[in-house]
């Protein structure tokens, strides 16, 4: 049976739908006044592979991921660069679709637009204020009283006092409480027009403004799917405050739990930091996954290498979704050699298999993992078990067991001869070549006895079951002495 880690009862149980054989799943978005970064890739794949292995198990998906279309962060680059917000944010939108499509995740159901649910979000505030949750303040924003909502802090921990001891209130400042966050923002003089709605025009009674970014999401999930969600996921710097605040929100206005299960995906970090721009470590996806001649400031898309695209899909999906994952060359270097190992197996030899085989034992495997947590690092070894029978039986059964389990996971869909054709940046030794070349190879074996070494035992065999998925079969020796031969 499935089982989910939840980050509100912070503990992994058995996965039951509110309605048997249906999941309602919504998952927070992008907010779309630039391009999409490394960290954005990591929760679109995982979230992606979740809704994936929910479908091959059987279920009926409903998937909702929003996109914020307004927010402080768009009208300053619309401010900055003298566009309208709407040309700002269908160019990014354009952007992101294309770094999805390059990364292989699927469509939504649902995609819904913040701008396109101003009167249902109004609608919350006002049965928030109605039910003493809210206050219109001299400034003219209405904001959420948190003191007002027992249950604040539950989802990440945090208690009102450790968060009032980090709060000041700023000078000026017409909150009632500093933990208090703003649901609708009074228009200012000096921002745009087409920042600014007039509640007015949905029947209430607060002044011109925008919606808090908070609130959009209360609002989309419940129109879309309803009250409680069976699933909530987003990025790990979402469960606070605003997967916080959603919950107070819903929760406060309408009663109940707003969702049954809360998915939140582990950071990505660059060298061990934490990707920023100031640090100059920020990558897009882009800049990872593109013909770099294609790429232009001035165009949403771009020509995707296909290579590279699927090695960062299989860099994210080698890691389990909610551990810490580190970014760096050559950690990109080991994902695009496993990777080429398990097509090398595709190529060595053809599948003939069109379905999944659940009573074989790579395939319960990687079954059991999926449903431990989609545990995608165990799935994947299945695969490289798979990859290493195909090359040692040349077993078109195991091929093809190897092809139809990796396409669970969104890999190993392309023709294994036009995939080795793509020229990469991140192929470790033999870099345009079909297969290892011996210096290749001893690297590789090097690189097992260094993590032998230091007791990371778990890397050692990851390289050993890479190079056996690539052909190569080794044979430890007294003394340390490695082996190999190709198989």
């Amino acid at each position: 049976m499935l089982q989910i880690y939840n980050s509100l009862t912070r503990s992994k149980t058995s996965f039951v739908p509110i309605e048997p054989g249906k999941v309602r799943m919504y998952v927070c978005g992008m907010t779309v006044y630039d391009y999409c970064h490394l960290g954005h890739a990591r929760m679109l794949v995982s979230f992606d592979v979740v809704q994936r292995w929910l479908r091959a198990s059987g279920y009926a998906v409903e998937y909702v991921r929003n996109i914020t279309d307004i927010d402080d962060k768009i009208i300053k680059r619309a401010v900055e660069t003298g566009r309208r917000i709407g040309e700002v944010t269908e160019f990014y939108i354009a952007a992101m679709d294309a770094d999805a499509q390059a990364l292989g995740v699927q469509k939504p159901d649902h995609e819904p637009r913040a701008t396109q649910y101003v009167g249902q979000m109004l609608g919350i505030i006002a049965k928030l204020q109605e039910n003493g949750l809210a206050y219109e303040a001299a400034d003219g924003d209405v904001n959420y009283s948190v003191r007002g909502f027992p249950g604040y802090g539950k989802l990440s921990g945090k208690s009102l006092d450790d968060l009032r001891a980090g709060e000041r209130v700023a000078v000026g400042s017409a909150k009632r409480d500093p933990l208090d966050f703003v649901l609708w923002k009074s228009a200012k003089p000096e921002e745009p027009a087409d920042t600014r709605w007039n509640p007015a025009d949905y029947g209430y009674v607060y002044g011109p403004g925008r919606p808090g970014w908070h609130i959009e999401c209360s609002a989309m999930s419940r129109a879309l799917l309803g009250q409680p969600l069976d699933i909530h996921g987003g990025g790990p710097d979402l469960k606070f405050p605003h997967h916080e605040n959603e919950i107070a929100q819903t929760e406060g206005a309408f009663g109940g739990a707003m969702a049954n299960t809360w998915m939140h995906c582990g950071p990505l970090m660059v060298d061990a930091d934490k990707m920023s721009k100031s640090l100059g470590n920020f990558r897009t996806i882009r800049q990872t996954v593109a013909d770099e001649a294609s790429l232009s400031d001035t165009a949403a898309d771009y020509k995707v290498n296909p290579r590279e695209a699927e090695m960062l899909r299989f860099f994210i999906v080698r890691n389990h979704y909610r551990s810490p994952q580190n970014f760096t060359p050559d950690n990109l270097i080991d994902a695009q050699s496993a990777l080429d190992g398990l097509y090398q197996a595709l190529r060595n030899v053809a599948p003939d298999w069109l379905n999944v085989d659940w009573n074989e034992p790579q395939a319960q495997a990687f079954k059991a993992a999926m449903d431990d947590d989609f545990n995608t690092s165990g799935a994947v070894a299945a695969l490289f078990e798979l990859a290493s029978e195909a090359n040692r039986g040349k077993s078109a059964r195991a091929a093809g067991q190897l092809k139809q389990l990796g396409g669970l996971l969104g890999l190993l869909q392309q023709d294994p001869q036009a995939y080795f054709q793509s020229v990469t940046r991140y192929r470790a030794g033999a870099a345009a070549s079909a297969a290892l070349d011996a210096d290749a190879i001893e690297a590789r074996i090097a690189a097992r006895a260094a993590a032998k070494q230091a007791r990371d035992f778990a890397q050692a065999d990851r390289i050993r079951d890479e190079l056996r998925a690539a052909g190569i079969e080794l044979d430890d020796k007294p003394g340390g002495l490695t082996q190999w031969r190709r198989a």
